[in-house]
């Protein structure tokens, strides 16, 4: 019987695959099972064109609430105090015959001082809310792009050497 051994000093260059196997599915089981929860649920919001307001309610049995950059709020035209909000919407809802709530806002204002109106409203018993632009615009903020040079010039009709 002649056994051949190679009793040689080569390095073993052979990479063995089955622990990087075993590593890769793990992490993908691992992100399969947190995917669903990485993904956070929003609100769904459908923004519509600035035209005539027509509808079921009138502005006079809804409830509206305006929230100015500055931070003030009011409620059917009266200034009312942050503190006082969740009391002074539950009671105007109590009255109201369809519990409708329009909050208006400025572009300025954050999204997080907007989504606590709106769910302060909800709280207090609001069964449908409508969100609406301010008319005025901010301060320091312009709905036009203020565009220099040739193409500007050319707008307004001026020539540019």
């Amino acid at each position: 019987m002649a056994f051949q051994t190679n009793k040689s000093d080569e390095a073993i260059t052979d990479i063995n695959v089955t622990p990087l196997v075993d590593v890769s599915l793990v992490l993908v089981i691992i992100f399969m099972a947190v995917a669903p929860f990485a993904v956070q649920s929003g609100i769904k919001v459908l923004q519509s064109k600035a035209s005539a307001q027509v509808g079921k309610v009138s502005l006079s049995e809804s409830l509206q609430v305006k929230l100015t950059v500055e931070g003030r709020i009011t409620l059917n035209g009266a200034e009312i105090q942050t503190a006082d909000f969740p009391l002074r919407i539950a009671a105007a809802l109590l009255t109201s015959k369809d519990k409708f709530v329009i909050i208006k806002a400025d572009d300025g204002n954050k999204v997080g001082d907007v989504v606590g109106l709106m769910d302060t409203a909800k709280q207090a018993g609001a069964l449908k809310m409508a969100l609406m632009k301010n008319q005025g615009a901010a301060p320091g903020i312009s709905d036009t792009p203020q565009t220099t040079g040739r193409k500007a010039a050319r707008r307004r009709k001026v020539r540019v050497p």
